[in-house]
C-alpha cells in the first residue's frame, strides 16, 4: 500500500485543494508585487504557466472527491471556497502587505453558514 493510498480519500481531497489553491492565489495576485512593472502580457502568461499547476492539482482533487470521496458537487464548490478565503487572507497581509480587515473575519463567518447548509443534509 503507497503512501497516498493510506490517506482517507477526504483528506486527499482537501489537502490537493489547498495545494491547488495557493498556486491559484500566486496566479492571480502574485504577479502584482512580482511583476508589477512589467507589461500585463508577461503577468498573464507567468499567471497562466502557475496556473497550470493549480489545474493539475484541482482536477485530481474534483475527481477524487465527487467520484470517490462522495462528496456532491456543491460540496466541493463551497470547500473550495472556504480553502480559497483561508489561503488568500494570509497570503495578502503576509506576502502583499494588505492590511489585515475586520471584514475577513466577517467573510469567514458567513463561509461557515455555506458550509454548514450544503453539509447539513450529507
Amino acid at each position: 500500500m503507497s503512501m497516498l493510498q493510506a490517506i482517507p480519500l477526504s483528506i486527499q481531497t482537501i489537502l490537493l485543494l489547498v495545494a491547488s489553491n495557493i498556486f491559484m492565489t500566486l496566479a492571480w495576485y502574485g504577479h502584482l508585487k512580482n511583476l508589477a512593472t512589467a507589461p500585463w502580457y508577461v503577468a498573464a502568461f507567468a499567471s497562466w504557466g502557475i496556473a497550470l499547476a493549480e489545474y493539475l492539482l484541482q482536477v485530481p482533487a474534483n475527481r477524487i472527491g465527487f467520484q470517490q470521496a462522495g462528496y456532491s458537487v456543491a460540496q466541493l464548490k463551497i470547500m473550495q471556497e472556504v480553502i480559497t478565503l483561508a489561503v488568500f487572507m494570509p497570503f495578502s497581509v503576509m506576502y502583499l502587505d494588505q492590511p489585515v480587515k475586520l471584514d475577513y473575519l466577517w467573510a469567514g463567518f458567513c463561509m461557515v453558514g455555506a458550509v454548514f447548509f450544503i453539509f447539513r443534509n450529507a
